[in-house]
């Protein structure tokens, strides 16, 4: 017996499975005259058919027809015809043929903010989104009493309603008019702050990261920004700003702070490679805060054959603490420069202060002193210079690690005088541009212009770390690293006064990862600014985006005919 009870069972199964799929009804929506919006509408308002049979149908067509007229009336069509029809098949099918006939325009319009909110020229009243003689549209008429309340709820006018919301319509006429009356009531303001969780910090060093006063009118714009000034302060790993009207005494909202403090020290350790310095390997270590003032410290260093190096800084937050700092950074450098004979050993010590400026340009103040013993072919020397300089930089992209539009500037200026903790005269000054865009989603173009200077009555003096020489990765492509130089008598290079470097880029995406690119650069460093003699390549290469930014391969060709094809392998963001 459960054997016959199962075989019967199994075959009911599948013709029911059978059923569903010949049953999976159609709906056929058609306007005259044609009008895409409308037909959406209906479509949206009556739904999926699912597996109705041609009678299902034909009962379901009188619910369907009232569906349809109301999608008509909320988008202001009130005197449709509408014929419904139902064929049989095998997907039965209902099928609905609209005249949506003349529909109500709005006429009398009248929006209007009343109260303290009508004073504040942030707050927008929507006028324009209801125009006398469109066609009505419930959607939008809705829209204007949301965008009102948003606003409301954004500036703090939390006692605010309408007055008067009225929508009235006139089918016979075909008119309709709105009267919006919104009183806002009075504008909240944001209390006091106060701090909670496990924070070791001084309460005076957290209260100089609120990006507003006790008293300042409510916005939530100021709420966010408070949350992201925390976050962005490096000190905690989770951060909750509760600023609950409900909670207000006197219209006044208190705001707290739940922190959570972050785990006080990082390391790091990472490996690369480029064709410029071949294996790399770089070591950090970040003590992110080592006392209640929010102090903080770290060491960073890098190894390569031809270059290593250390530093340290210490960090001391200013007022206001998330844009000023005063940094105090040492280092030092061994770097073996383009020829095997020639060397430098840089040791740098000195204060900085970092600042971001209100219209988001960087902005550092350093004076620095370096000493540096080098050799450069025949020659070598000490060199001692005392350098007081400024350097701004501004970065504006739409993604840190690919971006796909966006440009960076960078310009730096430095000098030390003679007989001032210093062996020369000399004024050091770079200048960096970098530019991205893409068009159609597929067509990157990169553009790059360097240039530098140093101007000195005894260039001798000038130490290799502030001489020009170009070449490499991120130079001019086609050329060896450093091997862009003048040279002496014996055919050392031994840097230029002056350098220029441009390079402009096409990339082709083939997918989300993988991109073409073609480029040309130009550019050397020279003695003189009369008629440099520049050096110019042409390459092709290939992208891959990884999870830390641009991989980049590329074959480059110098047209000088110095050399062949040169490969070249680098990676990092590329703005």
């Amino acid at each position: 017996m459960p054997i016959r009870l199962l075989r019967r069972v199994v075959p009911t199964g599948l013709m029911l499975c059978c059923a569903s799929a010949v049953y999976a009804a159609e709906l056929d929506v058609k306007l005259t005259p044609s009008n895409d919006a409308l037909r959406e509408n209906v479509e949206n308002y009556i739904g999926e058919l699912g597996d109705r049979n041609e009678d299902e149908l034909l009962r379901y067509s009188r619910i369907a027809q009232e569906q349809a007229n109301k999608a008509l009336q909320a988008l202001g069509y009130y005197h449709a015809e509408i014929e419904t029809r139902v064929t049989d098949g095998e997907n039965p099918q209902l099928a609905l043929r609209i005249n949506p006939g003349e529909p109500v325009r709005l006429r009398d319009i009248k929006v209007q903010v009343n109260g303290p909110a009508a004073e504040l020229q942030a707050f927008r009243v929507p006028r324009n989104t209801l125009k006398p003689g469109a066609v009505l549209n419930h959607g939008q008429y809705e829209a204007v009493k949301q965008r009102i309340l948003n606003q409301a709820s954004r500036y703090g006018f939390f006692d605010g309603r309408f007055e008067r919301q009225r929508l009235e319509i006139n089918p016979d006429t075909n008119a309709a008019d709105v009267e919006l009356a919104f009183n806002s009531g009075p504008r909240y303001l944001l209390g006091d702050v106060g701090f909670e969780g496990d924070s070791p910090f001084d309460p005076d060093l957290l209260t100089r990261m609120v990006p507003f006063e006790p008293g300042t009118p409510y916005d939530s714009e100021l709420i966010a920004e408070l949350n992201q000034a925390m976050q962005s302060s490096g000190y905690f790993e989770g951060v909750r700003v509760d600023a609950n009207p409900a909670n207000a005494n006197q219209q006044r909202i208190p705001v707290a702070v739940q922190l959570t403090t972050r785990e006080p020290r990082t390391l790091g350790l990472g490996l690369g490679y480029s064709t410029d310095v071949g294996p790399r390997i770089r070591f950090d270590f970040t003590r992110h805060w080592v006392n209640p003032q929010g102090h903080s410290y770290g060491i960073e260093s890098e190894l390569s054959a031809p270059r290593q190096n250390v530093g340290f800084f210490y960090d001391v937050p200013l007022d206001p603490p998330l844009t000023d700092k005063l940094r105090y950074a040492a280092g030092y450098q061994y770097e073996e420069l383009s020829d095997k004979d020639s060397l430098s050993r840089l040791l740098t010590v000195g204060p900085e202060w970092h600042r971001r400026l209100p219209s988001g340009w960087q902005r550092v103040w350093a004076l620095k002193w370096r000493h540096e013993q080098y050799e450069l072919g025949d020659d070598s020397g000490v060199s001692t210079l005392l350098m007081p300089g400024v350097a701004y930089s501004f970065l504006r992209s739409d993604n840190r690690l690919d971006p796909s539009h966006g440009y960076r500037l960078r310009f730096e200026l430095g000098a030390a005088k003679e007989g001032v903790f210093s062996d020369a005269d000399l004024v050091h000054a770079n200048a960096t541009v970098k530019g991205l865009t893409t068009l159609g989603a597929r067509h990157r173009f990169l553009g790059r212009v360097e240039v530098g200077g140093n101007w000195t009555d005894e260039y001798t003096n000038v130490p290799p770390s502030l001489r020009y020489f170009a070449g490499g990765d991120q130079s001019v492509r086609g050329y060896d690293y450093q091997s862009l130089s003048p040279t002496n008598s014996d055919g050392d290079r031994i840097g230029g006064r002056y350098q220029l470097a441009v390079s402009a880029e096409y990339q082709y995406s083939l997918t989300e990862k993988w991109r073409l690119a073609t480029f040309v650069d130009q550019g050397n460093s020279f003695n003189s600014l009369e008629l440099p003699s520049l050096k110019s390549s042409v390459g092709v290469g290939v992208r891959w985006v990884s999870p830390v930014g641009p991989i980049r391969v590329d074959l480059a060709h110098p047209l000088d005919g110095e050399g062949g094809v040169r490969l070249h392998f680098s990676m990092g963001p590329e703005l």
